[in-house]
């Protein structure tokens, strides 16, 4: 068994794909109407809730997705130049590591890891 995609709720397919696609400048590995898998190892696949999972709150919400870079400070200048809203700066974690979580257009919070 592997892995093969993480998918992340939004309610506006235009501004999800201009924010995965341009402002994160990832790949595109398919692309259709209601979804478009990018390519992190395994697909970030960035879905429209239509509605039929109402009572789920699948759009706006800590989605727990570490997306690992290798330098954090000039990524998070990077994309907070390209008006990307983070929580905060860049973090040291106790075990080692440091996170910056951040939003999308529809309120999703990922984090970039180092």
């Amino acid at each position: 068994m592997k892995i093969y995609g993480l998918r992340i709720w939004v309610d506006d397919m235009a501004a999800a794909r201009r924010f995965y696609g341009e402002t994160l400048s990832l790949t595109a590995k398919w692309d259709m109407e209601m979804a478009v898998g990018y390519d992190l190892g395994i697909d970030l696949i960035v879905e429209r809730d239509d509605g039929s999972h109402e009572d789920e709150n699948l759009v706006g919400r800590f989605v727990g997705t570490s997306i690992q870079v290798d330098d954090i400070q000039a990524t998070y200048e990077a994309l907070k130049a390209k008006g990307v809203p983070f929580l905060g700066p860049p973090e040291k974690m106790p075990w080692g590591g440091t996170l910056a979580h951040f939003k999308d257009p529809a309120g999703n919070t990922l984090t970039l890891l180092q």
